[in-house]
């Protein structure tokens, strides 16, 4: 049986090749300057891209790429294959790199996020998996005429979208949580899957023997290698930092340190036992490190992110400089045919099949099959097959010009570089066209007056996070399908955890006034909240929130304005009830230019079937309007009827909003 035991060395070859090479000085680019200034460059940009990601909330990834492609062959030529110590020395780095990042993502996979999405999760990992990699296949043999071993190789690196990419594109499109956790969770897992994947077909396509056997061997001794890998490291890494000794003075440091060569020991002792199982092992054990209780976790998660973004741009950047226009152009046709198939329809087919159900809203599955940019795993292990292939030259895989190493580079690279531009560049656009950007909306208490006020809201599409100390709460609401936090939620740091820094309203819910109020004091003088709403459950202490600014809601006065309706306005109560199940309110400000000026004649006659203008509020005023009722900059508008009527109303006036 073939290994192909070179694309990731052994921890101990990286360090002694580092070290060697920087000894040597044999680091250079082609102006002569060495190590310090090839490095020097790379994170020089890399931060440049960070900082113009940042400002332009676009995902660094792709500044990243077109920073490599500048100072690549393909654009300056200051940076290129040679710089690096040549493709051993550049896979040992890039391997070494790809496991902190695993590992950082895999950290902040919380098991509290996983059971938002546990059955949409686990199909996209499984039947979406199959999924792209069939389909994938099949485009390839009929698009690009290649053998299926090589097309079934493309299709299996393509499965992987990945933190590397995802997580960029999250931290500046805010969708709503459980979204955000089905992507994270599918990047994690299929990172792994892909890069092992890969490796199995890879053996079959160079080597010899029965091959379902040997695909199906493979694949399964190294996951179960790199779990149980894994398994091992976290529990020693668990143990050592809860158990031992780390001096006071310098415990963060410490603590930090040792998880880092901790997960750094992980990767190279299961890459030692088999290659690519060492990405299953970091993953396994950045679950589990982040879903159990250590000292410093804060502290360590600051950490591993700023390494995280060092190792990041160096990856994408040296990876982007071995890209080849000729490569992609040798594609032709066929390739614009993979990139179409690929792109608008096989990853939205996977998505809508995976998410069916009542979790996702119809929009909420475009967004997820629109945004599945390739990253990190498809292009470092198809440049380290691409090496192996041209020197090797199998027949198995020679099916037609261009060669199979051209193939599989200008394919891989083809999708990363489409899916990054398009998909990572305007996911915020693509988001704001689907209307798939909730406004943050943290509920503390998660009683029934705080699961039923998340309902309410949740089925206007809003971003709900319940919060409660009660595990028996928590786990209730979790079952009915809510974003849940567990934690005090008078307490700032679970505030800040469950996102109040982008809220824009804060209820506190709970049932004890003393911690409603405490929750008001915290938010108004810690978070920029738009509207501080809180639950008063004895009538007296109402004037201690009201000075505040707090805008109290007294339990028992709501109850009696609710048991009036129902005996002095018994239709009115009917109507409100139904409301709230198939109806909605919704109120608006008149900022666009296309509603200043307008009468309220000329607007209704464009609002859709089922809605009316029952109100408008002007300088503190609220009337029913008349037909010849001006509107001026400023006036809210109330809309009133049909939950989609009411949003179609609110898209056609005030577009904006939803972006």
């Amino acid at each position: 049986m073939y290994y192909f035991s070179n694309i990731r060395t052994e921890i101990s070859r990286l360090f002694y090749t580092v070290s060697c090479t920087v000894q040597a000085g044999a680091l250079s680019v082609s102006t002569g300057t060495g190590l310090i200034t090839l490095v020097v460059t790379i994170l020089g940009l890399g931060v440049a891209a960070q900082v113009l990601a940042d400002r332009l909330e676009i995902p660094s990834v792709l500044f990243l790429i077109l920073a490599g492609i500048l100072v690549g062959p393909e654009g300056l030529d200051i940076v290129g294959l040679e710089a690096f110590g040549g493709p051993e020395a550049l896979s040992a780095i890039v391997g070494l790199s790809v496991a902190i990042i695993i590992f950082e993502g895999a950290f902040h996979l919380k098991l509290s996020k996983l059971r938002q999405t546990p059955r949409e999760a686990f199909r996209l990992v499984t039947l979406g998996a199959g999924i792209v990699l069939l389909g994938t296949a099949i485009t390839i043999r009929l698009a690009l005429g290649a053998s299926w071993e090589l097309s079934f190789l493309i299709g299996a690196l393509l499965i992987a979208t990945g933190p590397t990419v995802i997580t960029p594109i999250l931290e500046v499109v805010p969708v709503r949580d459980r979204v955000a956790a089905a992507l994270e969770t599918e990047g994690i897992v299929n990172d792994v899957t892909a890069a092992i994947l890969a490796v199995a077909i890879f053996e079959v396509v160079v080597g010899s023997g029965t091959q379902l056997q040997l695909l199906v061997t493979s694949f399964i001794s190294r996951l179960g290698i790199g779990i149980l890998v894994g398994f091992l490291t976290a529990g020693i890494l668990w143990y050592l930092l809860n158990h031992v000794d780390l001096s006071p003075s310098n415990a963060v440091r410490n603590s930090r340190l040792i998880v880092l060569i901790g997960a750094i020991a992980t990767y190279g002792i299961a890459e030692g036992i088999a290659s690519e199982a060492g990405i299953a092992a970091v993953a396994t054990a950045g679950i589990l490190l982040g879903n159990v209780d250590m000292p410093y976790e804060d502290e360590i998660a600051a950490f591993k992110g700023d390494i995280t973004l060092i190792v990041l741009s160096f990856v994408f950047i040296s990876l982007a400089t071995l890209l080849s226009f000729e490569d992609l152009l040798s594609l032709g046709l066929g390739g614009l045919v993979v990139i179409i198939a690929v792109v608008a329809v096989i990853r939205p087919v996977a998505v809508l099949l995976c998410t069916y159900g009542e979790r996702f809203s119809f929009r909420e599955q475009l967004f997820m099959g629109a945004v599945g940019p390739r990253g990190i795993i498809p292009a470092s292990v198809a440049t380290l097959f691409a090496l192996e292939l041209r020197s090797s030259n199998p027949e198995t895989v020679t099916a037609s010009s261009p060669d199979a190493a051209t193939v599989l580079v200008g394919t891989v690279f083809l999708v990363i570089l489409t899916t990054v531009v398009l998909q990572g560049g305007f996911a915020r656009h693509i988001a704001q066209t689907l209307n798939v950007l909730p406004m943050r909306v943290i509920i503390v208490g998660a009683g029934r007056v705080g699961r039923g006020l998340a309902e309410r809201l949740e089925d206007r599409g809003e971003n709900v996070i319940l919060i409660d100390k009660d595990q028996e709460q928590v786990e209730q609401a979790r079952t009915l399908g809510f974003t849940v936090h567990h934690g005090e939620g008078a307490d700032i740091d679970v505030l800040r955890s469950a996102g109040a820094e982008n809220a824009k309203i804060v209820a506190a819910a709970t049932g004890d006034d003393d911690s409603n109020l405490l929750v008001a004091q915290l938010t108004n003088s810690n978070f920029d909240v738009a509207t501080v709403i809180a639950r008063v459950n004895t009538p007296g202490n109402a004037s201690a929130f009201e000075e505040l600014g707090v805008r109290a809601i007294a339990a028992d006065e709501s109850i009696a304005q609710s048991m009036d309706n129902a005996i002095e306005r018994p239709a009115l109560s009917e109507w409100m009830t139904e409301l709230g199940r198939t109806g909605d309110v919704q109120e608006i400000e008149v900022t666009a230019e296309n509603l200043v000026g307008m009468q309220i004649g000329d607007l209704d006659t464009e609002l859709p079937d089922g809605v009316l203008v029952a109100l408008v509020s002007r300088d503190g005023d609220s009337q029913i309007p008349e037909p010849d009722l001006t509107l001026r900059r400023g006036d809210h508008l109330t809309f009133v009827g049909r939950r989609d009527a009411v949003h179609e109303a609110i898209e056609r006036c005030h577009p904006e909003l939803h972006g």
